[in-house]
């Protein structure tokens, strides 16, 4: 990112209409390149999500001795360096905002023999990563970092990996991934047993690439996932589908803008990712699923998407770990919803790339709602129609922070004005430019009035 903020500023709109297709999955985009870079052979990606996420996981992944390349048609094409084939990198590994690509990278390294050093930007070394060190240590690495084990961080890699059975304490995708991968490069089986489910993309996409993955009924309840390790994986084609957590702001901006009707194409519909489409639904909103289907082992779907009206509900905690990453946009369906909306088991948005509770409770009360936050809650009390907006947010360099602002100023009365939208590139690059070619009022802040504060 440039060191320049970035304000932008989001004005009431119209009617959202039209097709639109968002940028490719982030979490499968980053395992991709990561798997790619261990398998022999070619692996040919189709939709890779180019944001700044993903081009620090492809930059890392060339720096340990894969080779990648993007031809001029936008596919990338991966030539890895087989399960163990690793090279120590010569230079600091610089992941910028992500926090997925650091956590999951440092399982990959975890069971190499080579040192390695992970760093990123003001946001991501304020994340703790003893999440992911604890159950790594276990398994023979060694971590040296800050004070709360956060980056920058030295992954001292082990030559020789043990298998571990390790039980995920909270519900997390990343700690599952980071185990499982690195049991790649370890003998035997490795398992990690989660009692909530997560996102599978982990173990589908080793299964694509040709690693054995049993997934089994745990005693006492959840699942066991094993991993056999040293497989050869073979380089595959992959598709990545729209990622539903961009699709996500696109949804709710339609949704919150009578007469909207606008289809958002190939989603990827992971039943374990699709908490904020079921949450919607429930909460009145015009979602029709289209065209149902399955790209490189992922559902995929076009959703078409209709102005509604809005009604709170009880969000249980339980669906937590299928929409942890869309909680702030839809705090502000919540926010010009009828009636209030409990989010519950939320505790987790705290260790994200902000304090996302804390960010979204503050910025919709500068914008006019009634919102509570909680240790592992989140509660907004709606009126039925927007709040009155006028507020500029700090987005403490959150990507989801800024782009869920800039679509409660697509309803508000007064505009929206957000500090900062430079993060939002790490995700969903051209985000304003694609919101206004259906209808949104996203502008440069710089070249306006203003919001006011």
């Amino acid at each position: 990112m440039t060191h320049a903020p970035k304000p932008l500023i989001a004005r009431r709109s119209g009617a959202l209409s039209g097709h639109i297709r968002v940028p490719g999955d982030k979490s499968i985009s980053h395992r991709a390149l990561m798997l790619g870079g261990v398998a022999v052979g070619e692996t040919e990606i189709h939709g890779l999500l180019e944001g700044e996420d993903v081009l620090a996981t492809a930059a890392a992944m060339r720096a340990l001795g894969a080779e990648i390349e993007r031809g001029a048609d936008g596919v990338w094409h991966v030539w890895g360096v087989g399960v163990g084939g690793l090279t120590e990198p010569a230079q600091v590994l610089d992941m910028g905002n992500s926090g997925t690509s650091t956590r999951l990278l440092a399982g990959l390294l975890a069971t190499h023999p080579l040192t390695a050093f992970l760093t990123g930007d003001g946001s991501l070394v304020r994340r703790p990563m003893a999440r992911v060190t604890e159950p790594l240590s276990r398994m023979g690495a060694s971590f040296v970092a800050r004070r709360g084990e956060r980056l920058p961080l030295a992954v001292i890699g082990t030559d020789r990996p043990v298998p571990i059975t390790y039980e995920v304490p909270v519900a997390s995708a990343q700690v599952k991934s980071a185990v499982l991968l690195a049991g790649l490069n370890t003998p035997g089986r490795t398992t990690v047993i989660e009692r909530s489910p997560t996102r599978d993309y982990t173990e589908t996409m080793l299964r694509h690439f040709g690693a054995e993955v049993r997934v089994e009924r745990a005693d006492g309840g959840g699942h066991a996932i094993s991993l056999t390790g040293q497989p050869e994986l073979t380089g595959r084609t992959v598709q990545v589908p729209g990622d539903i957590s961009s699709a996500a702001f696109a949804i709710v901006a339609a949704l919150i803008r009578p007469d909207s009707d606008l289809v958002v194409e190939r989603v990827g519909m992971n039943p374990r990712r699709t908490g904020l489409i079921d949450t919607l639904i429930e909460m009145g909103g015009s979602i029709e699923i289209l065209n149902p289907r399955e790209e490189a082992g992922e559902p995929v779907a076009d959703l078409r998407v209709r102005g509604s009206a809005l009604k709170g509900i009880d969000v249980p905690p339980e669906r937590a770990p299928s929409m942890i990453d869309e909680y702030p946009v839809l705090a502000v369906a919540a926010a010009c919803a009828e009636g209030t909306t409990r989010m519950l088991g939320v505790g987790e948005l705290r260790v994200k790339e902000s304090d996302r509770l804390a960010m979204m409770a503050d910025g919709l009360a500068a914008c006019g709602a009634r919102v509570e936050a909680g240790e592992e809650t989140l509660t907004v009390h709606g009126t039925g129609r927007p709040p009155a907006g006028g507020a500029t947010v700090a987005t403490a360099l959150d990507n989801r922070i800024a782009m869920s602002f800039l679509v409660l100023g697509l309803a508000t009365d007064a505009p929206v004005a957000v500090d900062d939208a430079r993060p939002i590139e790490t995700s969903f690059p051209d985000f304003a430019g694609l919101m206004n070619g259906i209808g949104a009022r996203i502008e440069d802040a710089t070249d306006t009035d203003g919001a006011g504060a």
